[in-house]
């Protein structure tokens, strides 16, 4: 059992959290059955998935570099 806060949030109990594979900052939705339960499931990414970190910098090392030069760029060198 949970209590609403006076802001209308709830907190979801931990067996669920990990049922529902949700984590801090996950979304979820919320939807009415029929029967009148509310049913609460884990929401799905809208849209293309977020780049990873290595996919921002494709092209950044400069045109013409040779691997040798990026090795020594990456290095410090």
């Amino acid at each position: 059992m949970t209590t609403v806060t006076t802001k209308g949030q709830v907190t979801i109990p931990k067996p669920v959290r990990e049922r529902l594979g949700v984590k801090p900052g996950d979304k979820v939705s919320f939807e009415l059955a029929a029967d009148g339960r509310v049913v609460i499931a884990k929401a799905k990414p809208k849209g293309r998935p977020k780049p990873s970190r290595f996919a921002t910098l494709l092209g950044h090392a400069g045109p013409g570099m040779t691997t040798d030069q990026i090795m020594a760029l990456t290095r410090g060198e």
